[in-house]
């Protein structure tokens, strides 16, 4: 079972020849080529999420009780419609008022927001829980107090757990130490496979193709799944980028 998490960096008009626009295309080939199984965006509006849903109709595009306007970033997961079938789903504003529409708190700098599903592979029925989101990126006792929800969150679910995104943060900071603590039974696949902690593995770029800051683009499981193999998708056209984030893709197989 392939995931991919991806950054589609938002609409922004003053991008310039990094718009949207110039590398929807992109975007699509991208996710084609690799085709994950189950897809996590984060930072898309509505009609980015759209043009996904439209020029991908092989994917399932999951986002119930949403409500739309014109600023938001949302989360999203996309399944691969022939494989998956979806049992229940939700999403929820990570706030200390979760249930109010654009809501945040602390010192969260941006409305933060997470989606999530209870499916089954269509071959076997085993069901389990997969989520995406997106921690503040200015804010730090946000970020934490973010993961606490989704900490939380997973310590309520019975089965199988994947949760992926762009979490703002780096590996051994207070918000990846609790998500992958005993206590929420979360492991950072990319750990699992012992990869290395270097600037070849940080994940945003900035449109230059130049790994910076961190590796903050994570998916982590519950030990119910092996993972297989890990990789940092740097795909390119010349010098374009189809986001400022290198997506980050896993494979995995669930433990009997």
């Amino acid at each position: 079972m392939r995931i991919m998490t991806f950054n589609l960096r938002f609409e922004n008009d003053m991008d310039g020849s990094n718009a949207w626009s110039f590398r929807r295309e992109l975007v699509i080939h991208v996710i084609k080529r690799h085709k994950p199984a189950i897809l996590g965006t984060q930072e898309g509006m509505w009609p980015q999420l759209e043009f996904i849903r439209d020029n991908l109709p092989e994917y399932h595009l999951h986002s119930p009780d949403r409500v739309l306007d014109g600023t938001s970033q949302y989360p999203t997961l996309f399944f691969l419609k022939d494989r998956f079938s979806i049992h229940e789903g939700g999403e929820f504003w990570l706030s200390e008022t979760p249930k109010v529409h654009r809501s945040k708190s602390w010192d969260s700098a941006f409305p933060r927001m997470m989606n999530y599903a209870r499916v089954s592979e269509n071959n076997n029925g085993h069901p389990f829980w997969v989520a995406v989101t997106h921690l503040d990126h200015m804010g730090a006792k946000a970020r934490y107090e973010q993961a606490k929800i989704l900490a939380q969150w997973v310590k309520a679910r019975k089965g199988p757990v994947i949760l992926m995104g762009d979490f703002n943060d780096s590996p051994g900071s207070p918000s990846h130490a609790l998500l992958t603590s005993k206590e929420t039974g979360l492991l950072d696949t990319w750990e699992i496979l012992d990869g290395k902690e270097d600037k070849s593995s940080f994940t945003q770029h900035g449109f230059t193709g130049v790994p910076r800051k961190t590796r903050m683009d994570w998916i982590l499981v519950s030990a119910h799944f092996h993972v297989t193999e890990t990789k940092i998708i740097k795909d390119h056209l010349g010098n374009r980028y189809p986001s400022d984030h290198f997506p980050y893709m896993v494979e995995l197989r669930m433990k009997n």
